[in-house]
């Protein structure tokens, strides 16, 4: 126990003594240097940052839990992730550096007018304050509480141990995303998340080696006789390839290519917290080094993220000790395969993937409060100076808040959390026509990003309530409620623009180059691209039935 504590105390400290020495003398006086780094962020970094953003432990045990309830399907969020960040890349990138933007509500207000930004603006903050923040600490917390069971060394009940660490990843949190700007939660990010891949890719190996003494091996190293086990004797766990009618959390094969990739988009596209990070790109090249190198880091994921949740169902039932719920598969996994010396490690490692979540949230609705309300309406006048002090006042607040929250959510029952996680995409699919349909179409009313909104609003929250059922029953997935709706949506704000379009007094829309950064492209942009685009195919081959999922 004393080495699990040292080692993770020591890795924790490296993560901040690293971010203290990278952002020590930078300036953070202006609005740029807090919130955008400076503009002066390098591709391995925006990776790193973007990658951990995404990451948390939560994820770690529930997509790790829906691959061992229902095989690799889950696998999609990951994989089919790096071809949204194609699309960052290469699409988006250039026009939101062009514009010099802070934030997603500023680029829909220079899109469509004042009232639309603030719209999307308290929109997007209410969202994060009241749903995805407490989820983050609260989930992130009972990861850590299940895998290492904080309440048993403390000697208090498994609430307090929650309310417990929902603190310190607050406090600790805090400081990178409050007293640091946004420079300080990159970097940390960056070691956190090469940790997570050291960490997280351990997890499948040492299960590996596990399942196969487990199945009789008598190798000292056990890894490829447990990975023949896995694939004679459970190729359909393997099988990435779900039915058109499957449920959540499978994927039905046809959202792959339709609903999934309108969800990626909207996250890895228009998520505020996402962005950010290539907002502050030193220049073009670099924000898409760093989309294409987390496009690689995203394909990688199906290692950590959903392969151990089908090793721990091989592994469970060949030791007949299955457990019954999915969220205790990952946690019972770790306990069983890691060795003892690394467990601090790995400790650290799922509280900076914890801790890079949250700072990363909270970071980012701070900058929206400040530059999109605050600046924009409450004191246009404001100095450089004081709008980092409202960022940081109004940080300390928000991180208050939510930390008196985010433990509530233990007192709720287990469907209204994935209720409320579900609520992201009341606001997200809004975004993302409101930006891509900004850009596709040039004569649009300046009204039509809010007609948008409310219609998605209606109609998405009547589908999550009413509940759907398929023609042959079991509740239909909301990633078809995806595929349906976003190209609805694109084809009504493509009648309000041809429409506009006939009135001869109206001019297209044109964006203007503020000259924010460099726009010189990266020139290995497309061959990367293609490079990645085969990384996914590839994979998809392999987890199916022409692979191994036969």
């Amino acid at each position: 126990m004393a080495l699990t504590l040292i080692t993770f105390i020591g890795f924790t400290i490296l993560v901040a003594v690293i971010s203290y020495v990278k952002t020590k003398g930078d300036d953070q006086t202006t609005a740029d240097g807090y919130f955008l780094a400076g503009r002066g962020l390098p591709g391995f970094v925006i990776a790193g940052s973007l990658l951990l953003t995404n990451l948390s432990a939560e994820q770690l045990v529930g997509t790790n839990g829906q691959t061992w309830a229902v095989g690799m399907s889950p696998m999609a969020f990951e994989v089919l992730a790096a071809t949204a960040l194609i699309v960052l890349a290469l699409w988006a990138a250039p026009r939101y550096l062009k514009s010099g933007i802070t934030t997603i509500p500023e680029l829909i207000g220079l899109r469509f007018d004042r009232s639309t930004k603030l719209w999307f603006c308290i929109a997007y903050i209410i969202l994060y304050l009241v749903v995805q923040i407490p989820v983050i600490l609260y989930s992130g917390s009972l990861v850590f509480e299940n895998i290492f069971g904080l309440s048993d060394l403390l000697g208090v009940t498994k609430f307090q141990s929650i309310v417990i660490l929902c603190i310190a990843i607050s406090v600790v949190g805090s400081i990178y995303a409050i007293f640091g700007g946004l420079k300080a939660v990159a970097v940390s990010d960056t070691v956190n998340g090469v940790g997570l891949l050291i960490g997280g890719l351990m997890i499948p190996f040492f299960a590996l080696n596990v399942l196969g003494h487990a199945a009789g091996s008598e190798s000292g190293i056990a890894i490829i006789d447990g990975w023949k086990y896995l694939v004679a004797n459970h190729a359909d766990k393997l099988n990435s390839i779900a039915p058109i009618n499957a449920e959540a959390p499978a994927v039905p094969w046809p959202t792959v290519f339709t609903g999934l990739v309108f969800l990626g988009l909207q996250s890895w596209c228009t998520h505020q917290s996402f962005i950010q990070r290539v907002l502050a790109a030193e220049n073009l090249k670099e924000a898409q080094k760093g989309a294409l190198y987390c496009a690689f880091l995203k394909i990688l994921g199906f290692m950590f993220l959903a392969l151990p949740g089908v090793i721990a169902y091989a592994l469970f039932e060949l030791q007949g000790d299955q457990v019954t719920m999915m969220d205790d598969a990952y946690p019972h996994l770790v306990t069983q395969v890691i060795p003892a010396p690394l467990m601090g490690f790995f400790a650290a490692v799922m509280f900076g993937a914890i801790l890079s979540s949250f700072n990363s949230v909270l970071n980012s609705v701070n900058t929206m409060f400040t530059m999109d309300i605050y600046h924009e309406f409450i004191n246009p006048k404001a100095s450089e100076e004081k709008l980092v002090k409202v960022g940081k006042n109004i940080g300390i607040i928000f991180a208050v808040a939510t930390t008196i929250v985010g433990p509530m959510v233990y007192f709720f029952p287990a469907g209204l959390k994935t209720f409320l996680d579900s609520f992201v995409m009341l606001i997200g699919l809004p975004v993302l026509s409101a930006v891509f349909g900004g850009f596709f179409f040039k004569y649009l009313p300046k009204y039509a990003a809010k007609v948008i909104m409310v219609f998605h609003v209606v109609v998405y929250g009547l589908f999550m309530l009413i509940g759907p059922q398929y023609p042959g029953g079991g509740t239909m997935h909301y990633l078809y409620a995806v595929a349906v709706l976003w190209p609805i949506e694109l084809i009504i704000m493509a009648i309000m623009n041809h429409n506009n379009k006939k009135n001869p007094q109206l001019s297209a829309w044109e964006q203007e180059d503020v000259k924010a950064v460099d726009l010189t492209p990266w020139k290995y942009r497309k061959i990367v691209a293609v490079i990645v685009m085969i990384c996914v195919v590839a994979v998809y081959v392999f987890f199916s039935p022409l692979g191994i999922g036969a």
